[in-house]
């Protein structure tokens, strides 16, 4: 078999990632973009990681992707949220420097061998005879590029149109053109395609902000990092500031309403119920008053503020009117306006669990053509796609990870299996498994396989080795037991830790409520020793220790039916006690494990219920399918 040859549409999170993957792995990789110098723009808000978004970016990480080194080496304020909650849905949150990371990104794609960067639209996609493939795709020049695996990874470019009050006009993003051949082309093959928007925030000039005055937002870990391996110099780090909006602000709004296009009608398909523009909060949440804005600094060497808070697509006028009635804004000038972009994309539910499309081998999607929003949920499916891709054209197993292994497997689990309505975003309420699914732990689940793939090299795996070796030690020193003799008890006591009465190990004592990690270090100094990261690890290992063996040996029972395989020619219609409903949605939907029945909308537990007896009865009348 020839050298894979894998071509990458878009130079967004999703594509670069898609790109690396499949050139670290081997395959001779085209990665095609309108302009090279806008490939890795951040064009949303400066940062990455959040609320389970930090998860993902950990996971891309520990899978050998890049986005995580990118963002340490731009970070200019580095946070953790969620830290009055539990260890399991604590994220990490990076305020990078835009110019920073988009220049590191393309410096990354510069040094990989195999890849090939082309500047160039894609227009279509070039299909074998019969639809039995892909060839390759042709570029706005009328240029033909080879390639048996195509990755879309579009953005919103596919049929891209912006709104700024009632002006429209042709855009995936602004001063960028839209992809319009292509969209017509995908239209034209019969898909699933509907229309979704999202929206930008005005920038505006920190000089004209009285900025010192307004209530700061520090980062509260100044050497937080992404990444498993990297060891980044810190750039200079800066401060946030908090504002808010005001009576003066909804009243500006709510009388310009009528110029929206997102109310008025112009605007085709939902946005993102989790991040909705000022308009869709003042109509949503008419009784509040105030509404925080997040003042965030884009970067080291550019005066441009994005007022994390305020998406709008309202006239240019009504934008300037309603910032100026905020306070510490009130001089404010807007460098460049608020917009909404609407775009198309394709229902994933056409996709298989590869992210490949079932009606054309070859073709897989990534990104915001699936459906989602956030750079984070692009970056891993531009992973997943890429290592797909490579793996399709070698005729090899396919990367899949089930939804307890990763928060990965969640994201692409839900979206095929139940598309969306609205762009998706990741939640940590999503993963049922997620205390097993923690950001301290994605190397130790993720990291043997990007190293199998071929994406974790030997100073990588090294470094991974000499952590795991640490934790070992770590354990071995929580494990150690004791007898409360009048010594241990003194010892104790003195620290304020009331003595167990009976023999016991160092970590029981951390389970204990009001018990830190510093108590134990000053009881047992050689655990000071230990690197925050496996600090971190070893103590969320032990306080979720019930939960975790509770948590394995569930899954262990739901994964005897829920991967058990469903036949080709299974009649649903005989299955006792399924409602209609469910019988012509399975009988559409041909899921191939119970597994996959039971996450389909519209499933539901009576339903998965009934199926597993009449199976479970079945299968002594004939073999399952292996």
């Amino acid at each position: 078999m020839g050298q894979p040859s894998v071509i990458i549409v878009g130079a967004g999170h999703a594509g670069i990632e898609a790109a690396l993957a499949a050139a670290r792995m081997g395959a001779d990789t085209k990665l095609i973009t309108p302009k090279l110098k806008m490939a890795g723009r951040m064009p949303c808000n400066p940062a990455i990681g959040g609320m389970a978004k930090g998860h993902l970016v950990r996971e891309v990480d520990a899978l050998g992707g890049r986005m995580g080194v990118l963002a340490d080496a731009a970070t200019i304020q580095f946070k953790r949220l969620g830290t009055s909650r539990g260890l399991a849905v604590q994220s990490s949150r990076a305020q990078c420097d835009k110019i920073r990371y988009r220049m590191f990104a393309q410096q990354e794609l510069l040094s990989v061998a195999r890849l090939t960067l082309i500047e160039s639209s894609v227009n279509a996609l070039r299909i074998a005879a019969g639809g039995s493939g892909i060839e390759g795709v042709e570029l706005a020049d009328g240029s033909f590029v080879a390639g048996s695996h195509v990755v879309l990874c579009t953005g919103t470019f596919l049929g891209g149109r912006l709104h700024t009050g009632m002006r429209a006009r042709q855009g995936g993003r602004a001063g960028e053109a839209p992809s319009n051949r292509l969209a017509l082309q995908l239209r034209d093959m019969d898909l699933p395609i509907a229309r979704l928007k999202t929206g930008t925030v005005p920038r505006l000039d920190v000089r004209s902000l009285d900025w010192e005055n307004l209530p700061e937002q520090q980062g509260d870990d100044p050497e937080g990092r992404f990444s498993f391996y990297t060891k980044t110099t810190r750039l200079r780090q800066v401060k946030c500031r908090v504002t808010h909006t005001t009576d003066r602000t909804l009243e500006i709004v709510r009388r310009a309403l009528d110029r929206s296009p997102v109310h008025v009608g112009v605007i085709d398909g939902p946005g993102p119920r989790y991040c909705p523009s000022l308009e869709d909060k003042i109509h949503r949440f008419p009784e509040r008053a105030e509404h925080r804005i997040f003042l965030e600094p884009e970067g080291l060497d550019t005066p441009e503020i994005y007022p994390n808070g305020i998406s709008t697509a309202l006239p240019v006028d009504v934008q300037q009117e309603f910032v100026r009635s905020i306070p510490g804004l009130e001089r404010a000038i807007i460098l460049r306006p608020g917009y909404a972009v609407a775009y198309d994309f394709v229902d994933p539910q056409a996709l298989d669990h590869r992210l490949a499309l079932s009606k054309l081998p070859g073709l897989f999607l990534a990104g915001q053509i699936n459906g989602t929003t956030g750079y984070e949920e692009a970056a891993a499916q531009g992973l997943w796609a890429g290592i797909n891709a490579v793996l399709d054209a070698r005729d090899e197993a396919p990367f899949i990870l089930r939804r307890d292994q990763a928060y990965m497997g969640v994201l692409v689990d839900d979206l095929v299996t139940r598309g969306v309505s609205e762009p998706y975003r990741m939640f940590s309420s999503r993963a049922e498994h997620r205390i097993l699914l923690r950001e301290d732990n994605a190397d130790e689940r993720l990291m043997p396989t990007g190293r199998t793939l071929g994406l974790i090299d030997d100073s990588q795996w090294a470094a991974f080795e000499a952590e795991r070796a640490e934790r070992t030690r770590g354990h071995e020193f929580l494990a150690k037991r004791y007898t409360p003799n009048a010594e241990v008890r003194g010892q104790l006591e003195e620290l304020g830790i009331k003595p167990p009465k009976s023999a016991f190990r160092t970590g029981d004592l951390l389970s204990r409520k009001g018990v830190t990690w510093q108590d134990l270090c000053r009881w047992q100094p050689q655990l000071s020793e230990l690197g925050p990261r496996t600090k971190q690890a070893l103590e969320a290992q032990v306080r979720y220790a019930p939960y975790l063996e509770e948590s394995k040996r569930r899954i262990a029972a739901d994964n005897k039916w829920m991967e058990r395989r469903i036949p080709e020619d299974f009649d649903f219609s005989k299955v006792g006690g399924l409602r209609t409903e469910l019988v012509e949605l399975w009988s559409r939907r041909r899921p191939k494990t119970v597994g996959e029945a039971s996450r389909l909308r519209g499933a539901t537990p009576a339903g998965i219920t009934a199926l597993i007896v009449f199976m479970s009865v079945d299968h002594q009348r004939r073999p399952l399918n292996p």
